[in-house]
């Protein structure tokens, strides 16, 4: 395996976990109070966004050439950040 793939298999594990959270966080809203479910869809709205973002860089970085697959991996990075506190939650 190489560090690409080895790279790609990490971050596809760290969105997996997001994806979990995603599914806690739609079974509080199911639960919650008018007020508190409008946050919690908020949330979950702004979460799935960046995780297709996410899924979408992932899916060029399969398909990146050895010498594109750096810029892609920074890209990647940028983006991770905004989902990195679901994925640890």
């Amino acid at each position: 395996m190489n560090t690409r793939d080895a790279y790609k298999q990490k971050t596809e594990a760290e969105l997996e976990l997001v994806k979990a959270n995603l599914d806690v966080l739609r079974a509080k809203a199911k639960s919650a109070t008018a007020n508190m479910k409008i946050s919690y869809l908020e949330e979950i709205d702004k979460i799935e966004q960046n995780y297709g973002t996410m899924q979408s860089k992932l899916d060029e970085l399969g398909e990146a050439s050895e010498g594109a697959w750096e810029h892609l991996k920074k890209d990647i990075e940028n983006s991770w950040d905004s989902l990195r506190a679901y994925a640890k939650k």
